[in-house]
């Protein structure tokens, strides 16, 4: 058993267990009892023999997960596991969000899997409010809600405190859009560029940057005059360097869609396959081999990777003096135009590669004016007050 006393401080019983680390080092614990010194003794001897009983030393964080481990070395136990379990690019996500601020918090708190309570998970998500937006601590939250799910099912622990905790509530998204004058300021602009197809792709199709650099000579079909999106490509950070994946899934199921091919691109895509067939005969052994058979590529075969298409983009927006908007940002735009031009949000939904009709709406309906411009028709037609709701008070 864990050796242990009484110690007064500040008119306070505090109890102070003695024990040995994993790796034979001697450690003490104070923990207050909350009982005053003064006729309270044969209590606060009680309180100890209990917390004697209960104390589990911390257990060696390379050892088989327990529930006397650290919680901040589970973290770095289960993330290891859910590797296997994720994608690579929600893998490299769940490290950075974990090494940046859950672990080292909790690591500093020195709580194990066993003690830890939802109080405690409370306390850190409100410190974090103090310094980033919602969204982030709710991403803080899926790592360790998903974590300590897994500590539920192997065992370890018998309920998880993250289902007790309050989720901050999601900050509204506000996106930026560009009209239409706008974009063709902007196709004006990259006429020419080096990611002039990867604007035009982004605006016209509504295509995420990873899908737009993943795009296949395959995946276009110049006799049934189709693009189909089903590979993507995405850049992540692991173990401080940065790894391109290169992946044959998209981000949903909804993500790998069927889009009709148009003239204005059927003719631009054909002319730039000429193009990169020269180049490579221009450039002989130079030329990148390596992403033969992806669209953008520069001319000497390089893959066009996301983080520099995002660079160039803004740097044509300074050179043009045009507003400046994130590369994302033409799929919001692609979405704006489509409802502006009265295009069902259900057929929006599908044209984006959304899983889910929700998305759509709760991003796009504040732009859905027309609808509500029907609907207040229908009301006064309805009522027997005309038909023009700019008539109405």
């Amino acid at each position: 058993m864990v050796a242990g006393h009484l110690q007064e401080k500040n008119g306070i019983y505090y109890v102070v267990l003695t024990y040995k680390t994993y790796d034979g080092k001697r450690k003490t614990k104070w923990q207050s009892t909350g009982l005053p010194t003064k006729g309270n003794k044969k209590r606060a001897e009680a309180m100890m023999r209990e917390l004697q009983d209960d104390f589990e030393p911390p257990v060696d964080p390379n050892g088989p997960p327990s529930k006397a481990m650290l919680f901040a070395d589970f973290l770095v136990q289960w993330l290891e596991i859910a590797k296997s379990t994720v994608k690579l690019t929600t893998y490299s996500s769940y490290k950075g969000l974990s090494e940046s601020q859950i672990i080292p918090y909790f690591r500093s708190l020195g709580v194990t899997l066993g003690d830890l309570k939802a109080v405690h998970i409370q306390s850190f998500y409100q410190k974090q409010l103090e310094r980033v937006k919602p969204n982030t601590v709710i991403h803080y939250h899926a790592i360790i809600h998903r974590a300590l799910k897994y500590a539920v099912k192997t065992d370890l622990i018998d309920v998880n405190p993250a289902d007790k905790v309050d989720r901050p509530k999601k900050n509204e998204f506000t996106g930026n859009f560009y009209s239409r004058e706008e974009m063709n300021a902007l196709f004006d602009a990259v006429r020419g560029n080096k990611i002039e197809i990867p604007v035009m792709l982004a605006a016209f199709y509504g295509l995420r940057r990873s899908e737009v650099v993943g795009l296949k000579w395959d995946a276009v079909d110049f006799e049934q005059n189709t693009l189909e999106i089903r590979h993507t490509v995405a850049t992540v950070r692991l173990d401080g360097k940065k790894v391109i994946v290169e992946s044959d899934t998209t981000k949903t199921k909804a993500s790998k869609r069927t889009l009709p091919l148009v003239p204005v691109f059927r003719e631009r895509l054909l002319a730039l396959q000429e193009e990169q067939k020269e180049n490579r005969k221009l450039c002989g052994r130079s030329y990148n081999k390596k992403y033969d058979g992806y669209i953008c590529v520069d001319p000497m075969g390089n893959l066009l990777m996301p983080n520099a298409l995002s660079d160039s983009f803004q740097l044509v927006l300074r050179d043009y003096n045009l507003r400046r908007i994130r590369f994302h940002d033409l799929r919001h735009s692609c979405a704006s135009l489509l409802l502006a031009n009265n295009v069902p949000m259900k057929q929006i939904q599908e044209w984006l590669g959304h899983s889910d009709f929700s998305t759509t709406a709760n991003i796009y309906s504040h732009l859905d004016y027309s609808s509500k411009v029907s609907s207040a028709e229908a009301m006064l037609n309805g009522l027997g007050m005309g038909s023009n709701p700019q008539n109405g008070a």
